[in-house]
């Protein structure tokens, strides 16, 4: 109970430092950039997931299709 107690004192603190830093011009320019590359991290992410599907699904269509002309 007392690691769970201090956890939330953490997160508490780091949220009230965070909440004063960002009324500075300088903290607003900090969090403007990891906003940015946590932004460009999420869609590289999405993009490399979507190529693989794409990838995938032709694999699967050309089973598929294989599969399809050998029963006939």
């Amino acid at each position: 109970m007392n690691k769970v107690l201090w956890l939330t004192a953490g997160i508490a603190t780091g949220f009230a430092l965070a909440h004063l830093m960002n009324q500075t011009p300088e903290g607003r320019t900090f969090f403007s950039k990891i906003d940015s590359r946590a932004k460009g991290f999420t869609e590289s992410v999405a993009d490399g997931y979507r190529e693989r599907e794409t990838e995938l699904r032709a694999v699967l269509s050309e089973t598929t299709d294989t599969l399809d002309s050998d029963t006939k």
